[in-house]
């Protein structure tokens, strides 16, 4: 007997990506159902998801990436699901090797996807993204977004995964002050992790490591074969990580003073 075509769910969470989510749903068309979470967007990205008719659109707080994402993967009715961030884009050859994947009766209950990233519309080569992957392609019934981390949040899988030979392509880089909003907004969720898990500010990380996530990124990972867009990138990652410590000194300082305010 022949097998039953197996059913994929695309999934994506948006909030203001005009200009980028029409090819990202364009790109994933071929999937049998596709879900948008959308974060109350202002820029008309909510109305050309409402308005597409293949695309289902819920509108649903923001709290952080994961409770978004894990929101988001309840509504899928399929048990593979795609899920994508909407800057990215499925290429021919990718779609081909997801369906000839998901129909192949593999035991894979995940797939790492690598990712070819875009500057700009100008391919990213370097900056310490040359080995990046995400789980993208995955069994709802064997996978959870983990609770540990509410930025780069991460997967946990039941079994066994692998790794899918196409590229997932990502326009990480729209203009130099979405990016930098992007970054700090990380950096300022990273810091809630840190907080939460009672990792304490210090000065030496506020000054180093921002300076090392650049040195490391730019000069051992290869991001000056970048040009001038890998001082860019490298320097908004750097960036990231300086709010990331700053913001970690401010959650303390509110903390104290709420303590001390709450004293008998």
């Amino acid at each position: 007997m022949p097998k039953e075509r197996q059913k994929v769910s695309a999934l994506i969470i948006t909030h203001n990506e005009i200009g980028y989510i029409e090819k990202c749903i364009e790109s994933v068309e071929f999937a049998d159902e596709i879900i948008v979470v959308d974060s109350y967007s202002t820029d008309g990205t909510f109305e050309f998801l409402k308005a597409h008719p293949k695309v289902k659109v819920i509108q649903h707080p923001f709290s952080n990436f994961t409770l978004q994402k894990s929101f988001t993967l309840k509504q899928a009715t399929n048990d593979w699901v795609l899920f994508l961030d909407a800057d990215e884009v499925v290429s021919e050859k990718l779609k081909a090797e997801i369906t000839e994947t998901v129909n192949s009766g593999t035991d894979i209950s995940a797939f790492w996807f690598y990712r070819k990233f875009m500057f700009a519309n100008k391919p990213l080569n370097f900056s310490g993204w040359q080995t990046d992957k995400n789980y993208r392609l995955f069994r709802k019934s064997k996978a959870n977004f983990s609770d540990k981390k509410i930025v780069h949040e991460t997967l946990d899988v039941i079994g066994k995964s692998s790794i899918l030979k196409e590229k997932l392509t990502h326009y990480c880089y729209k203009s130099f002050e979405d990016y930098k909003s992007k970054m700090l907004k990380y950096g300022r969720l990273k810091a809630k992790e840190d907080f939460y898990r009672e990792n304490r500010y210090n000065l030496l990380s506020l000054v180093f490591k921002p300076l090392w996530k650049f040195f490391n990124h730019y000069i051992i990972r290869l991001g000056i074969l970048d040009g001038k867009k890998g001082v860019v990138i490298c320097y908004l990652n750097a960036l990231g990580d300086l709010e990331r410590y700053r913001e970690l000194k401010k959650l303390e300082k509110k903390n104290e003073l709420a303590y001390y305010l709450v004293m008998p």
